[in-house]
């Protein structure tokens, strides 16, 4: 049974730490959305679409280390995968550092991403040691609310960086923050996975846990739909300069439209958390991918045949309440994912959190290639994965009422 934390206090700074460990991954991309080009023009990066990669690159690290970090967390605990996470993290802010081409430069970026993939997979791994059911959602919900924090001030961080030093000065500023991050984490973080019940690692196990997880019809939905939405986000987030900065020639205000973008998801985020107490997470997960289908569609046909063009105002007033509903979903469809899982917890956000990066970074780069001073791919995208996500919600959905909520 996972522990309960009883006390407010201790609850919200394990919330806090929780909320910093996953801040990582956002803080990691959003830092440095501002300086792509400059980076770009360091590297000899010619085709300014190949800018992108410095972002999706990152994400295939992300992808590959949660499936390597979540079963060796099971094996040797949550603790010391994560500071093997910040040592692999570290050398990758050290090789971008100093990287003089494109190549070097995405090999330590991939490298950042696979260090934070144990950032990530331990910090949902260990909330699921702790909490199941409503809780659980609630409590994802809570940290996502301080994660979008970051997102939100990122950009401007990376801006003002960029104001006073160069682009180097942001890897710098990368390996400071999880430097504190380790610190913080070994000093208030006990280990949550008791040596009883810790998982050998071997093919058997992992096996075993794969063909749960492929076979359970919510979680290998659920993570579908995870993997699809995030990957219309990462579209958007892959072009976010091109677009603000060039497209609508917003140059340094750049930072202060992404931030409203971050604070209509953490608003989301705010707002599930009261929603999942009252209702349950299926049906505002449900709820949200319906939305997202009937905004995204609206709009792709709108720009298909009404508005080539649209302008800013216009491309805003389709993505603010698309991305409101998108911070709705994805407090809620990990939690669906994991939450049959409690006795695999380490290989099963490991596997869930890999397979949606994969997908994530798939769609994103897709999306992104199709950029071409014009926000149709981006809008296109949020409709075909809404769509696509909908019929694998319907699929899932039948099952729903066939396996009981872990509960409190």
């Amino acid at each position: 049974m996972p522990m309960q934390q009883n006390k407010p206090n201790i609850e919200v700074r394990f919330i806090a730490l929780m909320a910093l460990m996953m801040s990582m991954v956002a803080l990691g991309i959003d830092v440095m959305l501002p300086a792509l080009h400059k980076i770009g023009e360091a590297v000899q990066v010619t085709n300014p679409n190949d800018n992108q990669l410095i972002i999706s690159v990152m994400f295939l690290g992300l992808s590959i280390g949660q499936l390597f970090f979540g079963p060796i967390s099971d094996t040797i605990g949550r603790r010391r995968s994560v500071f093997a996470g910040f040592f692999v993290f570290a050398a990758g802010c050290l090789l971008s550092i100093i990287a003089k081409d494109l190549l070097i430069m995405l090999v330590g970026r991939f490298l950042q991403g696979l260090g934070l993939a144990a950032f990530r997979v331990v910090c949902v791994a260990i909330v699921r040691d702790q909490y199941a059911g409503n809780h659980m959602a609630r409590v994802v919900s809570f940290i996502m609310t301080i994660f979008i924090l970051v997102p939100t001030v990122a950009p401007l961080i990376g801006q003002q960086i960029l104001n006073i030093s160069t682009w180097v000065a942001i890897f710098y500023f990368l390996f400071l923050s999880g430097l504190i991050m380790i610190i913080w984490f070994t000093i208030q973080q006990k280990e949550t996975l008791a040596v009883e019940n810790r998982i050998p690692l071997t093919f058997k196990n992992v096996r075993i846990a794969l063909i749960e997880i492929f076979s359970n019809r919510i979680s290998f939905g659920y993570t579908l739909i995870a993997g699809l939405f995030s990957g219309a986000f990462l579209g958007f987030l892959n072009t976010s300069q091109q677009v603000f900065q060039f497209q609508y020639e917003l140059g340094e205000l750049f930072p202060y439209y992404f931030a409203a973008v971050a604070l209509t998801m953490g608003l989301a985020s705010i707002v599930n958390g009261r929603l999942v107490l009252k209702y349950d997470m299926h049906r505002i997960a449900w709820v949200a991918i319906v939305v997202v289908v009937f905004i995204s569609g609206i709009a792709a046909v709108l720009n298909l045949f009404l508005m080539p063009e649209p302008s800013l105002t216009q491309y805003l007033l389709f993505l603010l309440p698309n991305v409101f509903f998108v911070g709705l979903l994805f407090g809620n469809v990990n939690s669906i994912a994991m939450n049959p899982l409690g006795k695999i917890a380490g290989i099963g956000a490991s596997v869930i959190g890999s397979l949606s990066t994969f997908i994530m970074v798939f769609v994103g780069s897709v999306v992104g290639r199709f950029y071409d001073n014009n926000t149709l791919p981006i809008i296109i995208g949020f409709a075909l994965c809404a769509a696509l996500s909908l019929l694998i919600a319907l699929f899932a959905r039948s099952s729903v009422r066939a396996l009981p909520l872990q509960e409190d």
